[in-house]
């Protein structure tokens, strides 16, 4: 038995991007850093910077495209691909892409006029509504 799946929490690097397969499926792309601060041997706080392109399809395609933009904090769970190919320089490079299963909003609405606390973006995921969301 095998299994691929990651969790990541993170920021998109810019808007992201819808097209339609041939056949009229929604697929958007977008990409997210996660970071992470560690201290070296002499003490130094490092900080590291990952990036992963995440793919979504269909109706989690639509929502991500229409809720989503440059910068959002998001939670993206999905299966992880390590994708190698050769830039334009002939270089062999490497990307890693997540296909989503679900995703989730993590940035906060706008705060309303009368001071109301702020609530949580509603989470969207890969599931149709009605159908029990528990991770077991």
């Amino acid at each position: 038995m095998s299994f691929n799946k990651i969790i990541i929490i993170g920021n998109l690097g810019r808007d992201p991007e819808l097209r339609y397969t041939p056949q009229g499926v929604p697929v958007c792309t977008f990409s997210v850093a996660t970071n992470e601060r560690r201290r070296d041997n002499t003490g130094e706080l490092q900080e590291r910077t990952l990036w992963f392109r995440v793919t979504a399809w269909r109706r989690l395609a639509e929502l991500t495209h229409q809720y989503l933009k440059k910068g959002s904090l998001v939670y993206v769970e999905g299966r992880l691909y390590l994708d190698e190919y050769t830039d334009r320089e002939g270089l062999p490079r490497t990307q890693l892409r997540i296909e989503a299963s679900d995703v989730r909003f993590l940035d906060r609405k706008p705060v309303e006029e009368e001071g109301v606390a702020e609530e949580p973006l509603s989470p969207i995921s890969g599931f149709e509504p009605g159908e029990e969301d528990v991770p077991f």
